[in-house]
């Protein structure tokens, strides 16, 4: 039976099938994990330990992205998705049938599938599922503050070559910094003129509906004030030597070339905001998408093999994971049962029957079962684990080159502090504002210098298994986003807030935040310490690096003549 995971006739039409036909086995697409789900019973099928490890976390994004768009087509529908499967569990167990789980494991099926998809298919997935929490313009700007935190040390450290001088950097420095005490000071300023403006009548408590408005508008005004503030110093120039005189140097200039970065992906997030809302390219509100669809088409032969080349268009190497190598797993199942003697009701998915019953009719056809188990490695060359190595190579290569060039010991073991005090401060700090304990954070600091360097580790991973000594995560919590995400009521800030409070939400977001940190340290390190350090030295750092390698090499050729 082909059936369609959202429509209610196919419930009926399931229950009515496996009653009349009394069937020695009632095979359905469910695996182990997904079955234990549906029955209600505690889920494993997402082991925490595994998910701090490699693609994983990305590899739950996409199953939580699949399990988000089924959740609200089931919505649109009025039914939960896959109640055609359990009513023929159900339904097969008040007759006293056997029922069979054909389906592959979904680990195993979400490690192919998000190792088919190319890099820009799986940007476009996340990208998908960020437009499903929110509209594209908070996506672009939440788009464009990651990019500008991320150039803004890219300019420090290669602006020069654009002429993007130390004195531009001061000046843009300074004016950024008056320009948050300055808006700080008119969100604080306009915080209690609309609090005592308020105070006295029938307002909605603090907390509610009531005060976003208010939120909103005080955030605003704090906003134009230092955007104000900030672009009045950096044109005129007013006060820039004043207040420079009183800071460091390194302090201020890493604040204008922060400032800096932060425009430049601001207008890149904001381009691409309107872009996409141009182009139509985000997904419609309000289920207006799924309006086009009749469950009842769904099961539909032609219906259903227009949609499976669709989504073979957007991702053929994805659609080989999620479609056709379940369609031979199933089918493989199904072979054996019926050899053994079984008669079988098979309940699947529309978009499955065809495959399988091409397989059922030439049974030789069926491809290796060891072919369609176990992990699969993305095809193409691995550029991330090859720049990864590369970045290994340069930090032991820079320190080594130093030390060969005569550098004073205690310079290496300042430079070496300072790597290690900033790649703690980051991480340790971005994964506390994720929420992390003071404990899980303290680890992933005090390991981030190292996990920098080594492409095998990552400090998010040390914080991750700390957290989990607090938290009990499971898949069951993919259904509570999937719940909060639906609620298009409240406002986002909300939302988030309580998807924080989910366990497995929370670890994902406590170890990226960890590892951006240590990132954002990296960077910070090259474009400003190093500098730093080079200025008390007697030579360029380039003049050092040659000096080192000559050395070296002087010593290898003399010991190997």
């Amino acid at each position: 039976m082909g059936t369609a995971h959202v429509s209610e006739a196919s419930v009926r039409e399931v229950e009515e099938t496996v009653a009349e036909e009394r069937p020695d086995v009632v095979a359905v697409e469910l695996d182990e994990g997904r079955y234990r789900q549906m029955k209600g019973e505690t889920p494993d099928d997402l082991d925490p330990g595994d998910l701090l490890r490699g693609n994983t976390v990305f590899q739950f994004l996409a199953y939580w992205m699949l399990s988000y768009v089924q959740t609200r087509m089931g919505d649109r529908f009025d039914i939960e998705p896959g109640a055609e499967l359990l009513a023929a569990v159900e339904t097969a167990e008040d007759l006293g049938i056997s029922v069979a789980l054909v389906d592959r494991d979904i680990q195993t099926t979400i490690q192919r599938f998000w190792a088919r998809l190319s890099l820009i298919e799986k940007l476009r997935m996340v990208g998908a599922l960020a437009f499903g929490v929110t509209d594209p313009r908070v996506a672009g700007v939440t788009f464009g503050l990651i990019v500008g935190v991320l150039l803004g040390p890219a300019i420090g450290l290669f602006g020069g070559a654009v002429g993007v001088t130390d004195a531009v950097l001061t000046r843009v420095g300074v004016g950024a910094l008056c320009g948050a005490v300055a808006g700080y000071l008119g969100y604080r300023a306009a915080s209690l003129s609309l609090g005592s403006g308020t105070a006295g009548t029938d307002a909605e408590p603090s907390g509610g509906a009531g005060d976003a408005p208010s939120a909103v508008t005080t955030l605003g005004i704090g906003a134009i004030v230092a955007v104000a503030v900030a672009a009045a110093v950096t044109v005129t120039g007013v006060g820039v030597d004043a207040v420079a005189g009183l800071l460091s140097g390194t302090l201020v200039r890493a604040a204008g070339s922060l400032a800096l970065g932060l425009v430049g992906g601001l207008f890149v997030g904001v381009v691409a905001a309107v872009a996409i809302g141009a182009l139509g390219i985000a997904p419609a509100e309000d289920g207006e998408g799924y309006e086009e669809f009749d469950p009842a088409e769904l099961t539909d032969a032609d219906v259903v093999t227009a949609m499976m080349e669709e989504f073979r268009q957007f991702s053929p190497g994805g659609a080989e994971a999620l479609i056709d190598e379940r369609d031979a797993y199933i089918a493989h199942q199904l072979v054996g049962l019926r050899n053994e003697g079984y008669d079988v009701v098979a309940v699947v998915g529309a978009g499955h029957r065809a495959g399988i019953e091409s397989y059922l009719a030439e049974p030789e056809s069926l491809p290796p079962m060891d072919s369609l188990v176990g992990t699969a490695n993305a095809g193409g060359i691995p550029w991330g684990k090859i720049a990864a190595f590369g970045i290994s190579a340069a930090f032991i290569g820079f320190f080594v080159l130093l030390a060969m060039a005569g550098v004073r010991n205690e310079q290496l073991l300042t430079l070496f502090a300072a790597w290690f005090v900033i790649n703690g401060v980051f991480a340790a700090g971005l994964a506390k504002l994720a929420g992390a304990r003071w404990r899980s954070a303290g680890v992933g600091g005090a390991v981030a210098w190292m996990t920098s360097v080594n492409p095998l580790l990552a400090p998010g991973w040390f914080t991750g298994y700390m957290e989990l000594r607090h938290l009990t995560v499971n898949v069951a919590d993919i259904g509570t986003l999937n719940e909060l995400l639906s609620d298009e009521s409240r406002p986002i800030r909300a939302i988030f807030s309580d998807m924080l409070d989910v366990p497995l939400f929370r670890l994902i977001v406590v170890v990226a935040a960890t590892n951006v940190g240590s990132i954002i340290a990296s960077l910070l390190f090259a474009a400003y310490v190093v500098p730093v350090f080079a200025g008390s030295l007697d030579a360029s750092i380039t003049d050092l690096m040659i000096r080192g390698a000559r050395e070296s090499a002087r010593i290898l050729w003399g010991a190997v003549a």
